[in-house]
């Protein structure tokens, strides 16, 4: 079958680790189905892996992707949750201490079948494309537990979004715009702010700019570029939740005075349980909005699709059709 897969590691120029070729179909546990994928979705994850941050080099070659939308073996229309679980694990599985995502110790969904544990699906809604619906399982739903699990923000809140323009990014500003929320978001891109207002932000702000007013929490993506000025903007008591750092992790200071002295909270967040990942959908079919795509490829086209994210020329995610 026709996957995208990285054969080797290379930190400097990962695209140089990638392969887009024939890789046996999946093997099946038992407990487990085979997804036939329609629609798949590129996240940095996967540039990680090719660097090879998260991935074993005894589990190379190793199909890559988290996200994928498809059709099971009962020919129901999924979405797939990533997250993999101990079979013996209870509750929320982003604390399993032996859980895994999809292209770590399991091949991943950037190829044309997908095995997963048969507890690892939802429905996809009738009214959603399956490209629509591959943007779901990272993105969108890391975006989703950021906001509504560990923020504490409640309607009528501001939010500040760094880094408008990735995945994550445009998830949490239409999400919080859509729960009633008030959104702030930065970019260094002035074309990248003007379109993160036509997506749901109130306002948008150079990167490092001085805000209007502190804010009630600040979602955080970026990490060491933008740590100082998330929590600069926050009010006393306030949240900054981070579930990435595309830009290191090494900030200048930790500005540990700051967080003590403010009683501010640094809350981390990981991707999202399989309960938040039908709830999301269920939200989004409800307040009837859909995810942000750059573009779409066919997945014999993956290398462009990792090019172009790679480059950091992407608003919204990269998709790749089956």
């Amino acid at each position: 079958m026709l996957a995208a897969y990285a054969a080797k590691f290379d930190a400097d120029n990962p695209i140089a680790a990638l392969e887009v070729g024939e890789r046996p179909e999946p093997t099946v546990p038992e407990g487990w189905v085979t997804i036939d994928v329609r629609a798949t979705a590129l996240n940095h994850h996967d540039l990680w892996s090719l660097k090879g941050v998260g991935l074993a080099e005894q589990n190379l070659p190793m199909i890559l992707g988290c996200d994928a939308a498809g059709v099971d073996p009962d020919g129901q229309e999924v979405v797939v949750h990533a997250v993999v679980s101990d079979p013996a694990w209870k509750g929320d599985e982003t604390l399993d201490p032996k859980r895994s995502l999809l292209s770590e110790r399991y091949q991943g969904t950037l190829a044309q079948k997908v095995a997963v544990p048969a507890r690892n699906v939802v429905p996809k809604p009738a009214g959603m494309s399956f490209e629509q619906a591959a943007c779901l399982p990272t993105a969108w739903l890391t975006a989703y537990r950021m906001l509504f699990t560990q923020s504490g923000l409640k309607p009528g809140d501001t939010v500040l979004v760094q880094g408008a323009g990735g995945g994550v990014a445009t998830a949490l500003i239409t999400l919080a715009r859509a729960a009633g929320i008030r959104v702030w978001a930065t970019s260094r891109d002035e074309s990248k702010r003007a379109r993160a207002v036509e997506i749901g932000a109130h306002e948008s702000f150079e990167s490092g700019a001085r805000l209007p007013e502190r804010v009630d929490a600040v979602m955080e993506t970026v990490g060491q570029a933008t740590w100082s000025h998330s929590l600069k903007s926050l009010k006393q008591g306030g949240t900054l939740v981070i579930s990435g750092a595309t830009s290191g992790q090494a900030p200048k200071s930790a500005e540990l005075n700051r967080i003590f002295f403010l009683q501010l909270r640094v809350q981390g967040s990981t991707m999202g349980t399989r309960t938040e990942l039908a709830e999301l959908v269920q939200f989004m079919e409800n307040a009837g909005i859909s995810p942000h795509i750059d573009s779409v490829l066919p997945l014999a086209e993956a290398r462009a699709g990792f090019e172009k994210m790679n480059a950091g020329d992407v608003f919204g995610k990269i998709v790749f059709t089956v």
